[in-house]
């Protein structure tokens, strides 16, 4: 059974930082895309950031150069550092696996909160 545990949410004003967590169980960690989605309130779910396998990330415009995605294989776990936080980025944040023959894997969620 597959698992995503996220963490390390909170409130935090703007400017500021937070790091995501994402550990993962039941599943090949290391041979797996992984990804961080956000939804904000009334909002549809939009990708953030993603890291393949081999390492190579992509970013939403809105956060490049202020969020940075990485990978600890040894750990299974996925982060998202969050720097230069603005209120704009408020929204519960889902770390995702990818799956291109099934349903996507999704964790609960933590939110994030950024007061102005």
């Amino acid at each position: 059974q597959v698992q995503l545990v996220e963490s390390g949410g909170g409130l935090v004003q703007a400017g500021g930082s937070l790091r995501l967590s994402c550990a993962a169980s039941g599943i090949f960690f290391r041979s797996n895309a992984m990804s961080w989605y956000r939804q904000a309130p009334g909002k549809q779910r939009e990708l953030v950031a993603g890291i393949n396998a081999s390492g190579n990330t992509k970013y939403a415009d809105s956060v490049k150069g202020r969020f940075t995605i990485s990978r600890d294989n040894a750990k299974n776990t996925v982060y998202l550092q969050m720097n230069s936080l603005k209120p704009e980025d408020t929204a519960g944040y889902f770390c995702n696996i990818p799956r291109p023959y099934g349903p996507d894997y999704w964790g609960q969620g933590t939110q994030v909160t950024v007061s102005s």
